[in-house]
């Protein structure tokens, strides 16, 4: 598998070439990073500099590529990984946009453990639809967003089994919980890599579900996991939880 990987130069850009580089059977062709043009004789600062025959774009840069970034892979007709959060509502409308003639895979985090976690969480609360539920992140004093992506992407599990759920970031002040009340709270120390925490509790019982990640790489393997995926797929928008399936069938 021949690969296009934006964000070159960065932090999971190098994490990508790392596996890519142990792995036999994929080849980074071309690196596009206007912070590291020239890197590896590879990277080029731009995608209108791109002239590489590929079969995958993978993308870990940050969300104001976005335009030029589905423009280049829409043009080429490439399968393309969005391994960047925080995009706006036109950079979505881009992505939904290009989703109708391309595949592209979006995902807020491309841990398959994360996938599993969300898979768990949404059996879980489907049985116990009276239950407190509440989301505790951590991540590196580096972070900027909060809460993170994956919080978000956990929520939105929750929401997808229980609609009227209501995201009350954080806890001040005072004032009782409300059932619909789904609590998510950011930490932010140190060097974490990722800790994602989901309790759900009723007066009698609570389960914890947990998810550490010990290294970037696993997001890096993620994403070349959802390279493979959608290679010889048709035009759509593809998530984790098409990548889940496919493991397990």
């Amino acid at each position: 598998m021949k690969i296009i990987l934006s964000g070159y130069g960065g932090h999971m850009g190098r994490e990508v070439r790392a596996c890519v580089a142990a792995a036999a059977d994929m080849e980074i062709v071309q690196g596009v990073d206007p912070l590291a043009p020239g890197e590896d004789g590879l990277c080029v600062g731009s995608f209108a500099e791109c002239t590489r025959d590929a079969d995958v774009v993978i993308d870990f840069s940050h969300h104001a590529m976005t335009a030029e970034l589905v423009a280049f892979a829409q043009a080429a007709g490439l399968p393309l990984v969005l391994a960047t959060t925080g995009q706006t509502e036109a950079e979505r409308a881009l992505i939904d946009q290009a989703a109708e003639h391309i595949p592209v895979f979006l995902a807020a985090n491309y841990s398959l453990g994360i996938a599993t976690l969300s898979d768990l969480v949404r059996r879980t609360v489907a049985l116990y639809p009276d239950a407190e539920i509440e989301i505790v992140e951590q991540h590196h004093d580096r972070k900027i967003d909060a809460p993170s992506g994956t919080a978000l992407a956990l929520f939105e599990a929750i929401r997808e089994v229980r609609p009227g759920a209501v995201a009350h970031m954080g806890r001040a002040g005072q004032g009782r919980r409300t059932r619909e009340e789904v609590g998510i709270h950011a930490i932010r120390m140190g060097n974490i890599v990722g800790v994602h925490e989901v309790m759900i509790s009723t007066q009698n019982e609570c389960i914890t579900l947990r998810h550490q990640a010990f290294s970037r790489g696993v997001f890096a393997e993620g994403s070349l996991k959802a390279a493979a995926f959608l290679q010889g797929r048709g035009p759509g928008l593809y998530d984790m939880k098409d990548l889940l399936k496919g493991e397990t069938e």
